[in-house]
């Protein structure tokens, strides 16, 4: 784990420090090898030097970014495309009921051709 990474996690609120060490763990689970690192100021997971997936805390939430997600479903008001057709986004807000696992399908698929 980057130590990078660590310590912008560690600087969030309580509840994004959950929800944000929480999809950490997930994405190491879901690709293994992917390399961790704090780019732009926020961690990113690349697989085989391509972008898989970003965190992104703002003040009352959490993004959780797909890249290579043009297949995966729209889940309004929670998992929505963004401008770009390839990436969709896990808004995640305090409280919000977070299915981890969903979101760890998800990233498999969009990561396994990267």
């Amino acid at each position: 784990m980057n130590p990078e990474v660590t310590q912008y996690i560690e600087k969030l609120s309580p509840w994004q420090v959950t929800v944000s060490d929480t999809l950490r763990k997930m994405i190491l689970k879901a690709i293994p090898d992917a390399e961790e690192r704090l780019q732009y100021g926020k961690p990113h997971y690349l697989k085989n030097d391509q972008y898989a997936a970003v965190i992104a805390a703002a003040k009352a939430k959490v993004s959780f970014m797909i890249f290579n997600a043009g297949e995966l479903p729209e889940v309004k008001g929670y998992f929505a495309p963004t401008t770009s057709p390839d990436r969709k986004i896990a808004t995640i807000t305090e409280g919000l009921a977070v299915d981890y696992k969903q979101l760890e399908t998800w990233l498999k698929k969009a990561s396994k051709s990267l």
